[in-house]
């Protein structure tokens, strides 16, 4: 029997130095660990006690994975042992197919994506390390019950007993008054082996005589119970033990025991399992509404916290970006020989890559605004045909059937990747044994302008299983945020929603029909575009030339961002004066003149937007370009105020300058 309260963790992460500076960050949190090697030493270790592991999901990658879920299984009933594992990738299963696997094998898993916040690890942390305490204090509570349920068992023992001793090769029986008593008799009542017999209830006489029979040939102690008919008609219930004597052949000379009336003890075991049957249905049921309160709970508080972390990162991050961009696409312009421009040519696009990764952080917390282009939706789905057949499973059929003719879509693509994945993952739950799914495109002309979407043509892509289908009263709820028909733990409740939401937001629709055992079928219907908006634009790659110079107001909180988009004004063939916040540029606006403001948007104490409207008041024609990392700037934002995403090269710079001037040149020819 395990009895540590272990409350260290177990770090396992074999790369680099990832497993010391987690460590170093558990132990500033006062949560001391101890760090393996091995997948092997980790098992040996949570046999041994702890109150976590901490695991990079490399350490799992092609490793043999029977020891770890060994020992998951033997856990006893108390322990649900809790892991946190660090990924690259997102620990859901939309986002991560591959998580379904470690799921299954670590039962209590939280997946953290790195790169994370120490604040972080060290909430899940403390939250991993409080539910294994309370995992102790059930064990304990569970021993205390089953101690009181010996000590029990003990005081029936000292009650009413009837001894008795069966002589083995005679079948002689010398009987106790109470053992007479235990079986209806009178005290000087003759009880023979025969009348014993005889006064078992026919159906328990096989029982009873089996075990005599164990107990004569293995030597193992006598202990039945079985139900006893009285002379009276009445029926008992009756407790015999007994043990073996051995002579010296070896052989049992003689069986001696004790027997009970345990009849009252039997009725009351009865009516208490009816009753606790009853009451354990009654907090099942509770217990389950509670953690589907808590489930749906923890999923907001999840969203929202993640929400906040990568926009926090995504800002940082971009303002790291931004004077990096900006330098290396000056120093490109200005390399003289071909090896220090293809050198930089592989930073500017490595640094490309790094704001892409920005943009998949704030697609994974759903704080990103949709960037719809034109997409080629039967290329985009027949891209997705092995990655959804590998998150279906092989024991379901996959078949795709594409329209004829053209079917381009206006939608964010990557959002619609993991629409049609949430929709295959739920088709795939839909049918555990197996069974077909089908995505199909069609194009669709609305005509009335009374329908659910507008009037125009549509591409149709339609999802269909086969599976046991929903009722009406399902269907009815089913885009809601955290509705989810499946247990706790295997779903978020945010899968249809998050398809309803990027339909709506696209400017189409999402379509349900379902009944049951007719499977489902959902519709996204996304507005379409001409085959010619695919056509490649030609991106200026060139930073415009022959403009007049001017004088720009440079308004940024961070130094290097600042410094480093003055030196690109400067490259432009502007001159710029600098202010590092809201405050410090409405008084330069007071008492100088410029051609253009130039602003972040997220500033301590006033943001660039609330800079743009008081500029305004001064001068109402001013062009305002805001930088931001940001995908939105609010619902209230002015429609005249443009806006530049970090990073940013210099010739993206170049033409927003350019275009602001020209937005605005009317108004100052006026």
């Amino acid at each position: 029997m395990n009895v540590t309260q272990s409350q260290r963790a177990v770090i396992l992460a074999p790369r680099g130095r990832d497993a010391a500076v987690a460590a170093a960050m558990l132990h500033d949190a006062g949560i001391e660990s101890t760090i393996v090697d091995t997948l092997g030493c980790l098992v040996q270790l949570l046999r041994g006690g702890a109150g976590f592991a901490l695991v990079t999901d490399e350490a799992f990658h092609r490793a043999d994975l029977r020891g770890i879920d060994a020992f998951v299984r033997d856990q006893e009933e108390w322990s649900d042992f809790p892991f946190i594992l660090l990924t690259e990738r997102g620990g859901s299963i939309e986002r991560n197919p591959a998580a379904g696997r470690y799921l299954d094998i670590l039962g209590n898993v939280t997946f953290l994506e790195r790169p994370f916040h120490p604040t972080t690890l060290i909430s899940i942390a403390k939250a991993a390390m409080r539910g294994r305490l309370r995992q102790y204090e059930a064990r304990e509570r569970l021993h205390l019950i089953r101690d009181r349920e010996q000590e029990l068992r003990f005081a029936l023992a000292a009650g009413r007993l009837g001894a008795w001793t069966l002589d083995v090769a005679t079948r002689t029986l010398e009987a106790s008054a109470d053992h007479k008593a235990n079986f209806g008799r009178a005290a000087d009542a003759p009880f023979t082996y025969k009348d014993l017999i005889a006064s078992i209830h026919p159906e328990d006489v096989a029982a009873m005589q089996q075990a005599v029979a164990r107990t004569l040939e293995h030597g193992e102690d006598y202990d039945i119970e079985y139900r006893c008919l009285w002379p009276d008609g009445s029926q008992h219930w009756v407790e015999v033990r007994g043990r073996p004597e051995i002579g010296d052949d070896g052989k049992t000379v003689r069986l001696v025991g004790v027997s009970q009336d345990i009849s009252e003890r039997r009725a009351a075991e009865e009516t208490l399992r009816n009753f606790t049957a009853e009451l354990e249905k009654r907090v099942e049921e509770r217990t389950r509404e509670r953690e589907v309160m808590m489930a749906q709970l923890h999923e907001a508080q999840k969203l929202e916290t993640l929400g906040q972390l990568t926009g926090g990162v995504a800002h940082d991050f971009n303002n790291l970006l931004t004077p990096i961009v900006g330098t290396l696409d000056m120093l490109r312009r200005r390399a003289a020989d071909e090896r220090t421009q293809r050198l930089l040519d592989g930073a500017l696009k490595a640094s490309d890559r790094a704001r892409t990764l920005v943009a998949r952080l704030l697609a994974f917390a759903r704080r990103q605004n949709l960037e719809a282009r034109p997409v080629d939706i039967a290329e985009l789905v027949e891209g997705m045909v092995d990655l959804i057949q590998r998150s279906i499973g092989p024991t379901i059929k996959l078949e795709f059937a594409a329209a004829e003719g053209p079917a381009i879509a206006m939608v964010d693509a990557n959002q619609l990747e993991l629409a049609l994945l949430n929709l295959a993952v739920n088709a795939r739950d839909a049918m555990p044994a197996g069974g077909g799914l089908t995505i199909d495109i069609d194009l669709a002309e609305v005509r009335d302008a009374g329908g659910e979407v507008a009037p125009g043509p549509y591409v149709l892509v339609r999802v269909s299983d086969n599976g046991g289908g929903m009722d009406a009263v399902t269907l009815a709820r089913a885009v809601e945020p955290f509705f989810s028909t499946k247990g706790v733990g295997k779903g978020t409740g945010l899968g249809l929603s998050m398809v309803h939401g990027l339909a709506a937001q696209s400017g189409g629709r999402l379509a349900l029909r379902s009944g049951q055992g007719e499977g489902t079928t959902a519709t996204l219907w996304l507005p379409a575009a001409s085959d010619a908006a695919l056509a490649p634009r030609a991106e200026a790659a060139d930073v415009p030339q022959g403009g007049q110079a001017l004088r720009v107001l440079l308004v940024d909180d961070e130094d290097l961002v600042r410094q480093s988009t003055a030196a690109m004004l400067a490259e432009l063939g502007h001159g710029s004066v600098e202010a590092a916040s809201a405050r410090e540029a409405l008084t330069l606006l007071r008492t100088q003149r410029f051609d253009i403001v130039v602003t972040d948007y997220l500033m301590p104490e006033m943001s660039g937007l609330d800079l743009a409207r008081e500029a305004r008041r001064l001068r109402a024609d001013l062009p305002v370009l805001m930088i931001t990392g940001f995908a939105n700037l609010g619902t209230d934002s002015a429609a005249d105020v443009a806006r530049l995403a970090k990073p940013f090269s210099l010739a993206a710079l170049g033409r927003a300058i350019e275009e602001q001037l020209r937005f605005h040149a009317p108004q100052l020819a006026r």
